[in-house]
C-alpha cells in the first residue's frame, strides 16, 4: 500500500518538470493580448487615411509583423513601435502605456494633435521617444525624462516651461524640443545631466540667460539655442565645453563681448551667434584655437575693432562661411584676406565701415561662390584679379566709393551671374567683354558716372533677369535686341539720357515685372505692344519724359499693377476709364495739362465731339456688320459655286489658320529624316519614334512617327493632333505639319535643341541652376493655366512628367505628348476613362481608384515634378518602395531639415542678388516655397489641391520673393 502513494508522487514530480519549460508559453497568450489589445486602442484613436495600417493591422497576421511592429525573439513582446511618416492624424492612445517592454517609440513625421499621455511615463525600457514633426499641444509628462535616453518632440506645439524635473534622467543624452512655444527660463539644473551629447532648445519662447552650468555638460557634442529671447551674456563656462563642435545662439538678445574662454573649446566647428547685440572686439587668435572651424556666422551685431583675426584664420583649411555683415567694424582689408582657405564659399563683410582699396591677393580665393563688400567705404579701382575667381557667382561691391572704369577681365569669369556695381563711382563705358559671361541673370550699374551708349554686345545675354543701369549718362535709343531678353523680370534704365521712341519691343519682354524709363528724353508715342505686358508687370514708370499721344486704352487691362506713372510727359486726349485708372492712389498722371476726363484724378471734364466726329463715332459701329454681312455671303456664294462644280473647298478653321499647319509630304520627311536613319533618332517610346528632321526649306523639326502596329498609338496620334492643331502658346509644342495615310502617321513639331527636363535633371553631364529651374517650372504653369482656364475648351493632359518638358534654344520650357490629352467640352469638370491615364509615379491617385479624369490629376502631376526638380529624385527611384513615396520622403524632411532632400548642388550656388552674407538663408526660404507649393499641388485629395491658376502667381511670387532684394533693397 506505501508503494502507491511513492508512485503518485513520482508521477507527478514527473509531470512538473515536464510541464516546467512550457509555463512561459503557456503564459504568452495573455501577455500577448495585453499587446494586441494596445495595438488595436492606439490603431483606433488615430486617423489613418491612406490605410496603412487599416490593411495592414489585421488579425489576419501576427501583429509582431504589422507594418512599424517590432518584437523580441524569445517573448514575442512588442519592444519597438515605429510609425514614422505614416500620415497619422488623431490622438495618442494612452493605451499604449500597456505595451511594458515598449524600449523605442517613434511616432515622429504625421500629424497627431493633442496632449502626449502622462501614462506613457510608466514604460519602465522606454528609452527612445521621438514624437517631432506632429501638431501636438500641452505640455510635456515629466514622467518620461525617468527613463528616456533620446526624447525628442520638436516641431509641435507644445507649451510649458522646461522644468528642473526635465534633468531627474541621468540616462538621457539627447533632447530636443525645438520649434515649440515653450516659455520660461532655462533651468540651471539642465548641467546636471552628465551624459546629455545633444541639446536643441532652438525657435522657442524663452527667456532669461544662458545658465553658466550648461559649461558642465562635459560630453556635450552640440548645442542650439537660437531663435529664442535670451538675453545677457555668453557665459565663460561654455568653454569647458571641449568636446562641442556646434555652438548656435544666434537670433536672441545675447549682449557683451565673444568670452575670451570660448576659445577653449577647440573643437568648434560651427559657430553662429548672428543676429543679437554683441559689442566688442572679434578675438583675434580665433584661427589658431579653432583649427577646425569650417562656419563662423557673427554678422548682424554691434561688434566693433579690426581685421587683425583675418591672419589667424589662415590656420582654418576647412573654412567655407566667414560672415561679419552688418556690424561696426572699422580697418582696412589686409593682403592676409588671399591666405584663407581656398575651400571659402561664403565671404561676407557687407555693411561695415571697412575702408581703403581691395587688396589684390583676394584673387587667390579660387573656391569663393560669392563676395559680399557692399556698403563699406572702400576707394580704388576693382582689381583685375577678381578675374582669377573663376567659379565666382556673385560679386557685390555696391555702395563704396570704387572708382575707375569697369575692367573688361571681368568677362572671364564665366560662372559668374549675378554683378552687383551700384551706388560707386565708376565711369567710362560698360565693357563690352561682359558678354562673355553668358549665365549672368543680374547685372546692376546704376548710380555711377558712367557714358556713351549701351553696347550691343549686352543684349545677347539673353538668360539676363534684372538689369539696372539707372542713375548714369547713358544715351543713345533702345535697339530691336534688347527683344532678346525674355526672361527679364526688372529693368530700370532711369535717369540717364536716352533719346527717341521708346521701342515697341519692349512689349516682347512679357516676363517683365518692374519697367522704369523715367527721367530721359524719350519722345513719340507709348507703344501699343506694351499692353502684352498685362501678364506680369507690377510697376511702370515713364515720367519726366517727351511723349506725347493719348494713353492707350489697352492699359486699363494691366491688372497687376500697383504703381503706374506717367507724369510730367506731354500726354493729350482723354483718360482711359476703368482698371487702374479707377484708383488714384497707384496712377500719377499730373504735369500733362492736356489730359482730361477721370474727375476723380482732379482733371477737367472732357469737351463733347463735334457733329463730324460724331458722325464718324456713328460710322465707326455701323460700318463692320455691314463689311462683316458682306463678307459672309460672298463666301457662301463662293462655296455654293465650287459645289456646284463637284469641287470642294474646305475652309480654314480659325484653329488652323491660327496655327498656319503647312502641308508636307512623306517623300519630304524621308528626304529630311534620312530615310528615318538611326543617326537621326532623338528618342524611342512605345507608341512612337521621334526623329530630328531637315526640310527641304533649311528648317529643323522633330518628326513623331506613330506605331503603326499598336491601336493605341493610332488613338494617341488622333488625340494629339486633335489637341496640338487646337490650341497655341509660348510654352507648348507647336505643330508644324502633319502626314497620314493608311500605313504612316506623323506629327512634324518644332525642335528642341535643348532636349527635356528629364536629361538635365537626371544626366550626370547638365546641370540646372536654381533661378533656371524656377523659369522652367513658371513656364510649365504658365502653359497649364493656359490650358485648363484659357483656352475656349479645358485640356486636361494627364501625362506631366520630365520627358514631356522640352527645352528650346534660350532654355523656354515647352510642354509636349497631348497623345492621351482630354478636351472637355462645354462647363465638365471631370470625365471618366476606362483606362488608367498617365505615368506611374506621376499619376494622381484617383486616376487609379475612379478612373475620374479631371484638371487636378494635372495639378498633382505639376506638383510631383516639382518636387522632383529641385530634390532631383525621380518618384520611381529604388528608394520609394510600397511603404514610401517621393512625396512622403519630401514631407518628413520639409519641416526641419529641408535643405538635406534638396539637389545639394543648388546649395553650392549663390544667385541671391541680397548683398548682406545670408546668401544660404535666401536659397533656403526659397527652396522651402518652392517645396511646400509642390506639396501643396500633390495632395491626395482632389479637392484640397490648388488650380493652376493659383499656381501660377505663387510660383510667380517665389520668384519675385528671391529676387526682391534687389540692386535697391
Amino acid at each position: 500500500m506505501e508503494v502507491l502513494p511513492a508512485l503518485l508522487f513520482i508521477a507527478i514530480q514527473f509531470i512538473l518538470l515536464f510541464l516546467y519549460p512550457l509555463q512561459p508559453a503557456m503564459s504568452r497568450p495573455h501577455n500577448n493580448f495585453t499587446d494586441l489589445e494596445s495595438l488595436l486602442a492606439f490603431k483606433a484613436s488615430v486617423a489613418d487615411p491612406h490605410g496603412l495600417l487599416a490593411t495592414n493591422w489585421t488579425a489576419n497576421a501576427s501583429f509582431c509583423s504589422w507594418n512599424g511592429v517590432r518584437c523580441s525573439h524569445r517573448r514575442q513582446r512588442v519592444v519597438a513601435l515605429k510609425l514614422s511618416n505614416f500620415f497619422l492624424g488623431g490622438s495618442i492612445s494612452p493605451h499604449i502605456a500597456n505595451l511594458s517592454f515598449l524600449s523605442r517609440l517613434d511616432l515622429s513625421d504625421n500629424a497627431l494633435t493633442g496632449p502626449i499621455p502622462s501614462a506613457i511615463g510608466r514604460l519602465p525600457r522606454l528609452a527612445l521617444f521621438n514624437l517631432s514633426y506632429n501638431s501636438l499641444s500641452g505640455p510635456i509628462p515629466l514622467s518620461i525624462f525617468n527613463m528616456s535616453s533620446l526624447v525628442k518632440v520638436s516641431y509641435n506645439h507644445l507649451t510649458g516651461s522646461i522644468t528642473p524635473n526635465f534633468a531627474r534622467s541621468s540616462q538621457l543624452q539627447v533632447l530636443s524640443l525645438s520649434f515649440n512655444k515653450f516659455g520660461g527660463s532655462i533651468p540651471p539644473e539642465l548641467g546636471n545631466i552628465s551624459g546629455l551629447n545633444i541639446l536643441y532648445l532652438r525657435e522657442n519662447q524663452l527667456t532669461g540667460t544662458i545658465p553658466a552650468s550648461i559649461g558642465k555638460l562635459s560630453k556635450l557634442n552640440r548645442l542650439d539655442l537660437s531663435g529664442n529671447y535670451l538675453q545677457g551674456v555668453i557665459p565663460e563656462e561654455l568653454g569647458n565645453l571641449l568636446d562641442v563642435q556646434y555652438l548656435g545662439l544666434l537670433k536672441n538678445s545675447l549682449t557683451g563681448s565673444i568670452p575670451m574662454a570660448l576659445l577653449n573649446a577647440s573643437k568648434i566647428s560651427y559657430l553662429l551667434l548672428a543676429g543679437n547685440n554683441l559689442t566688442g572686439s572679434i578675438p583675434a587668435t580665433l584661427g589658431v584655437s579653432w583649427p577646425q572651424l569650417e562656419i563662423l556666422d557673427i554678422h548682424t551685431n554691434q561688434l566693433t575693432g579690426r581685421l587683425d583675426f583675418i591672419n589667424s584664420l589662415s590656420n582654418c583649411m576647412n573654412l567655407q562661411y566667414l560672415l561679419l555683415g552688418k556690424n561696426k567694424i572699422s580697418d582696412f582689408l589686409p593682403d592676409s584676406l588671399g591666405n584663407l582657405s581656398t575651400s571659402l564659399n561664403y565671404l561676407g563683410l557687407a555693411s561695415n565701415y571697412i575702408k581703403g582699396r581691395i587688396p589684390s591677393t583676394i584673387g587667390n580665393l579660387s573656391g569663393l561662390i560669392c563676395l559680399y563688400l557692399g556698403k563699406n567705404e572702400l576707394v580704388g579701382e576693382i582689381p583685375s584679379e577678381f578675374s582669377r575667381m573663376k567659379g565666382l557667382q556673385g560679386m557685390f561691391l555696391n555702395r563704396n566709393g570704387l572708382s575707375g572704369y569697369i575692367p573688361p577681365e571681368l568677362g572671364v569669369m564665366t560662372g559668374l551671374n549675378t554683378l552687383i556695381l551700384e551706388e560707386n563711382a565708376l565711369s567710362g563705358t560698360i565693357p563690352h567683354s561682359l558678354d562673355n559671361i553668358s549665365g549672368l541673370q543680374i547685372l546692376s550699374l546704376a548710380a555711377n558716372g558712367l557714358f556713351s551708349s549701351i553696347p550691343d554686345s549686352l543684349w545677347s545675354l539673353s538668360g539676363l533677369l534684372v538689369l539696372d543701369l539707372s542713375g548714369n549718362t547713358l544715351d543713345g535709343s533702345l535697339p530691336q535686341q534688347m527683344g532678346n531678353l525674355k526672361f527679364l523680370d526688372r529693368l530700370d534704365l532711369s535717369k540717364n539720357r536716352f533719346s527717341g521712341n521708346i521701342s515697341s519691343v519692349l512689349g516682347n519682354l512679357q516676363m517683365i515685372t518692374y519697367l522704369d524709363l523715367s527721367k530721359n528724353s524719350f519722345d513719340g508715342e507709348i507703344p501699343s505692344s506694351l499692353d502684352r505686358l498685362v501678364i506680369n508687370v507690377q510697376y511702370m514708370n515713364l515720367s519726366y519724359n517727351r511723349i506725347s499721344c493719348t494713353i492707350p486704352k489697352s492699359f486699363t487691362n494691366l491688372g497687376k499693377l500697383y504703381s503706374l506713372d506717367l507724369s510730367f510727359n506731354k500726354l493729350q486726349g482723354p483718360i482711359p476709364e476703368g482698371g487702374v485708372f479707377s484708383n488714384s492712389s497707384i496712377v500719377s498722371l499730373q504735369g500733362n495739362p492736356a489730359l482730361c476726363g477721370a474727375l476723380k484724378l482732379g482733371f477737367s471734364p472732357c469737351p463733347p465731339p463735334s457733329n463730324s466726329k460724331s458722325n464718324l463715332h456713328l460710322l465707326k459701329y455701323i460700318l463692320p456688320p455691314i463689311v462683316l454681312v458682306v463678307l459672309l455671303l460672298s463666301c457662301f456664294c463662293t462655296r455654293l459655286i465650287f459645289l456646284r462644280w463637284g469641287k470642294k473647298l474646305k475652309l480654314p478653321s480659325e484653329d488652323a489658320s491660327l496655327n498656319t499647319i503647312r502641308v508636307i509630304s512623306y517623300r519630304e520627311l524621308v528626304r529630311a529624316t534620312n530615310n528615318f536613319n538611326e543617326a537621326n533618332l532623338v528618342g524611342r517610346g512605345s507608341f512612337s519614334s521621334v526623329f530630328k528632321a531637315y526640310l527641304d526649306d533649311g528648317l529643323i523639326t522633330a518628326v513623331k512617327v506613330m506605331n503603326s502596329e499598336n491601336q493605341s498609338a493610332l488613338r494617341s496620334f488622333d488625340a494629339e493632333y486633335c489637341a496640338l492643331s487646337k490650341i497655341r502658346h509660348r510654352n507648348l509644342v507647336r505643330i508644324i505639319s502633319m502626314c497620314s495615310n493608311l500605313d504612316f502617321k506623323a506629327l512634324v513639331l518644332q525642335f528642341m535643341p535643348n532636349g527635356s527636363l528629364e536629361q538635365w535633371l537626371h544626366s550626370h553631364n547638365y546641370y540646372l541652376n536654381l533661378l533656371q529651374r524656377i523659369n522652367i517650372m513658371v513656364d510649365v504653369s504658365l502653359a497649364f493655366e493656359y490650358l485648363h482656364h484659357y483656352h475656349p475648351h479645358v485640356v486636361v493632359h494627364r501625362d506631366l512628367k520630365p520627358s514631356n518638358v522640352l527645352l528650346d534654344e534660350n532654355m523656354t520650357a515647352h510642354v509636349s505628348d497631348f497623345g492621351i490629352s482630354k478636351l472637355f467640352l462645354g462647363d465638365s469638370q471631370s470625365i471618366l476613362s476606362a483606362t488608367a491615364p498617365g505615368t506611374l509615379g506621376y499619376m494622381a491617385p484617383e486616376y487609379g481608384s475612379t478612373g475620374k479624369v479631371s484638371r487636378k490629376g494635372d495639378v498633382y502631376s505639376f506638383g510631383i515634378l516639382l518636387l522632383e526638380t529641385f530634390t532631383r529624385k525621380k518618384p520611381t527611384d529604388a528608394m520609394f518602395d510600397g511603404e514610401l513615396s517621393l512625396r512622403q520622403w519630401v514631407i518628413r524632411a520639409y519641416a526641419s531639415a529641408v535643405l538635406e532632400i534638396v539637389d545639394p548642388d543648388l546649395l553650392k550656388e549663390s544667385v541671391d542678388i541680397q548683398r548682406e552674407p545670408s546668401s544660404p538663408i535666401i536659397i533656403g526660404q526659397c527652396l522651402s516655397s518652392l517645396i511646400e507649393l509642390g506639396l501643396s499641388c500633390s495632395r491626395d485629395s482632389p479637392q484640397k489641391r490648388i488650380q493652376m491658376r493659383d499656381v501660377v502667381p505663387k510660383l510667380q511670387k517665389i520668384k519675385n520673393d528671391f529676387l526682391s532684394k534687389s540692386p535697391r533693397s
